[in-house]
């Protein structure tokens, strides 16, 4: 049994490893900024230890850390800024070299090592590139297109009115991943630290375009959803690193070997975007 600290754990991506890690049978230390959150509060009743940490107080990453096997580490520069979650992350992992971790698994993005151009992307090379050169023995995993963003934001108020609005061609394969398989599939990689350390490893569960996406989401909803290609120009107006991102998606797109990753590690479950918009709760979500 492994003692596993956990960042961004009241997060997405986080939340997912740290609830696959407590499955496991795994001791899971929970970092955040926000010990009495709700998602801090559920956690702690399925089993884990939260504690206070800040990438921005050393110290508190310092004590945070103190006596863990391993970290999984998540970045983020929504809420903040590129520059920042590069600062962050170097300090996070500067934290993970002073306690001497086993084992660091850091997610970043899909393609980040590909110079893309996308600023997302790119500061999340600079803290792959920064853990490599820590001396830890480290494990990066990059996920493609989160499913889970389809049940939330634009693409969810747009739901509301049977149009899937997404800014790319009907016909434009895209790679996609929920969280949960990335929160398994990190679990799988913590246990299996000898099979994936010094390794970088894209992760996707389908690929879909947003034709048959939108086919997806009819089937799950019971009512009719139309795909309708929102501009680029709209998205820029809105964030200039997600229009380049989603330019991206578009002209290169992301290839990521899923039938090569299913047979590999079926254990992981890999769920297809039928399955798992199948599995969501779309009345609840409504209006959110």
């Amino acid at each position: 049994m492994l003692t596993i600290a956990v960042t961004g754990a009241t997060g997405t991506q986080g939340g997912a490893t740290a609830r696959a890690l407590l499955a496991a049978g795994h001791r899971v230390r929970a970092l955040t900024r926000r010990p009495d959150a709700p998602a801090a509060a559920a956690l702690r009743a399925l089993g884990a230890e939260v504690r206070h940490a800040d990438f921005d107080d050393r110290a508190s990453l310092d004590a945070a850390l103190a006596g863990a096997d391993a970290l999984f580490a998540v970045t983020t520069p929504f809420g903040t800024d590129i520059d920042t979650e590069v600062r962050q992350g170097t300090a996070l992992v500067d934290a993970a070299a002073g306690a001497r971790l086993g084992h660091v698994v850091l997610t970043s993005a899909a393609h980040a090592d590909r110079g893309t151009g996308i600023p997302h992307y790119e500061s999340k090379w600079a803290v792959e590139q920064h853990l490599r050169a820590s001396g830890l023995p480290w494990t990066v995993i990059a996920p493609a297109a989160f499913m889970d963003n389809y049940a939330g934001g634009w693409s969810r108020e747009g739901l509301d009115g049977g149009v899937f609005a997404w800014p790319m061609p009907a016909d434009r394969p895209l790679a996609l991943i929920p969280a949960a398989d990335i929160g398994a599939f990190a679990a799988l990689v913590l246990r299996r630290r000898d099979d994936f350390a010094g390794h970088r490893v894209d992760i996707a569960s389908d690929t879909c375009t947003p034709a048959q996406i939108a086919a997806a989401l009819t089937a799950a909803l019971g009512r009719p959803v139309v795909h309708e290609q929102l501009p680029l120009e709209q998205v820029r107006a809105h964030s200039a690193d997600l229009a380049a991102m989603f330019a991206y998606f578009g002209d290169t797109g992301l290839d990521v070997d899923v039938a090569g990753l299913r047979r590999a590690y079926p254990e992981v479950g890999w769920q297809t975007f039928a399955q798992w918009a199948g599995g969501q709760e779309w009345t609840a979500l409504q209006g959110r």
